[in-house]
């Protein structure tokens, strides 16, 4: 079956997030290699002892786009992409069994005490496993995009102390993440957002640069997945192009890849 298009360029994987486990989530983006989640590990590690250098205290991590709480469950469980999705797709427990066997192995886990993780997406199943399983600690079921957050998520989203993604940009816009930024008045949370280089982060930039921040785009770019269609590489190349970017050597080799952007309050 042809791999549909997002309006955004991107292939369209709405069908396995709706799902009551993630075992056909995993199973899809193996098949195209997915690899930015695992790539991006140790940055996020990284910035997660960072802020508690500087801060004092184990920070609260808000993964926008979370789906079933793979970072979270990278982070958590110090393990890699191949063997989480493998603890899935090779399992024959049902739902309930493997958010029971989830719960333990996070109980069980010793990576990064004190540190929370709440998961921000549109699709509700992926939010409900991820809670479950106690990979996630809080969620907000939002789309940012469309409208205001209600005040209970505004209170949830208000304790996120550093906001991260590895694959919403171009879905989501500025327009979220200057909620998400504003959820508390008089505090801005750290970012760190791995963002395709078909999208850019200019217009994100220049509206966190207006509440207070300063961007740094860091060294390197990061295999995402494979394309999932000659349709999907044809678009995304042509977006590449008609925003001035070069694609020779990176998605002109059949894959998509994004750029690491940090952003922190000049505070």
């Amino acid at each position: 079956m042809p791999v549909p298009l997002h309006t955004t360029g991107k292939a369209s994987f709405d069908d396995i997030y709706s799902r009551p486990d993630p075992r056909d989530y995993y199973a899809r983006m193996s098949e195209l290699g997915y690899r930015i989640p695992e790539l991006a590990k140790p940055y996020l590690r990284e910035q997660i002892s960072e802020y508690l250098s500087v801060v004092g205290v184990a920070p609260t991590v808000l993964d926008i786009g979370c789906s079933y709480g793979v970072n979270a469950a990278l982070l958590r469980l110090d393990t890699g992409l191949t063997q989480l999705a493998g603890s899935y797709t090779e399992s024959v427990l049902g739902t309930g069994d493997l958010i029971a066997r989830d719960r333990d192995r996070v109980r069980a886990a010793t990576a990064l005490p004190g540190v929370r993780f709440i998961g921000m997406d549109a699709s509700a199943p992926a939010l409900d496993y991820a809670r479950a399983a106690g990979l996630l600690d809080s969620v907000v079921h939002a789309d940012l995009e469309a409208a205001d957050p209600t005040d209970e998520q505004r209170a949830i989203l208000a304790t996120a102390d550093l906001v991260i993604s590895t694959g919403c940009i171009g879905y989501v816009t500025e327009k979220t993440l200057v909620r998400i930024a504003t959820a508390d008045p008089d505090r801005r949370p750290w970012m760190a957002h791995f963002v395709l280089r078909m999208y850019g982060f200019g217009p994100i930039e220049a509206e966190l640069d207006a509440l207070g921040y300063r961007t740094r785009r860091m060294p390197g770019d990061f295999t995402q997945r494979r394309f999932a269609s000659d349709a999907e590489r044809e678009q995304v190349l042509d977006t590449l192009t008609t925003n001035g970017i070069d694609p020779t050597g990176l998605e002109s080799e059949g894959s998509l890849y994004a750029n690491l952007y940090v952003s922190r309050p000049v505070s």
